[in-house]
């Protein structure tokens, strides 16, 4: 299942300060266009994510033609992701993850070893453009004013669902069916798969807009024994300090490079994927 993707995307007219990696600018273009992928609270707050993660990308890819690497993409991989890759594998060593530490995370993390939990929920989708700033407030002040108003009068969900809902799935009440982990978009699974039963009292956010979302049922997950996490938790485990690395990593190349127009600082810079 999948949340709709058909939410027009007319550049809007946002101006934002000059963004540059030694000299090289960042445009207002790709800012807007990346801004998707980093939904935030506030839309300033997005526009940041955005240009942080695109000047982390530059420093890379600026580092990467000093040391002349070349690459070859991959299957569902750009140029410039491969010549990331190749970069990171020459210049980070991965780590290894023993069983004892594996073994000490499992004991200390009981909670995040179940099998999955699965709800059912419905949604009223306030569609918005990510790029269109003014817009996308307006759309959240407007599903927080239906939030209000299903609080009084929770009977109306299916009314306004029809009425307002810009997902095809207002032709069900707004139902979703079913949902799991890995059944829709990242950024919506992640605030959904949280909430308790009944209406969630925040929209949540998405690149396609925000949604009043309900939850209809909860099924919770049960344990699963460290047989069938172990090798799991050594690749998390693994990833975590890799990613510290790139952090370190990243902090070096921004303090060595000329950068205008965001700070980027190492406990919290966006990690290239």
């Amino acid at each position: 299942m999948q949340l709709i993707d058909s939410v027009d995307v007319t550049p809007a007219e946002n101006h934002f300060a000059q963004v540059a990696v030694n000299g090289v600018a960042i445009s207002e273009e790709e800012i807007l266009n990346e801004m998707q992928y980093h939904p935030a609270p506030e839309a300033e707050q997005a526009q940041q994510a955005a240009a942080r993660a695109l000047v982390v990308k530059e420093l890379m890819l600026q580092r990467a033609s000093e040391l002349e690497i070349n690459a070859t993409a991959q299957a569902g991989e750009s140029q410039e992701e491969a010549i990331i890759r190749v970069l990171l594998d020459q210049e980070i060593k991965r780590p290894e993850a023993d069983e004892e530490a594996c073994r000490r995370y499992f004991a200390a993390n009981p909670d995040k070893f179940q099998s999955p939990t699965i709800m059912a929920a419905s949604h009223i989708l306030m569609a918005s453009d990510p790029r269109d700033l003014e817009e996308r407030e307006k759309v959240k002040n407007q599903a927080e004013e239906l939030i209000a108003q299903l609080q009084a009068n929770p009977d109306q969900f299916v009314a306004l669902a029809k009425q307002f809902s810009a997902c095809p799935s207002k032709e069900l009440d707004g139902s979703l069916g079913q949902i799991s982990k890995g059944s829709t978009v990242p950024e919506f699974e992640r605030q959904v798969l949280i909430l308790p039963m009944g209406l969630a009292a925040t929209p949540i956010e998405s690149r396609y807009g925000f949604h009043i979302v309900r939850v209809d049922q909860r099924v919770e997950g049960d344990p699963l024994p460290y047989e069938q996490v172990g090798d799991a938790i050594a690749s998390y485990l693994r990833d975590r300090v890799y990613h510290q690395a790139i952090s370190q990593y990243v902090t070096l190349l921004a303090g060595e490079a000329s950068i205008e127009g965001v700070s980027i600082d190492g406990a919290d810079s966006p990690l290239v994927q």
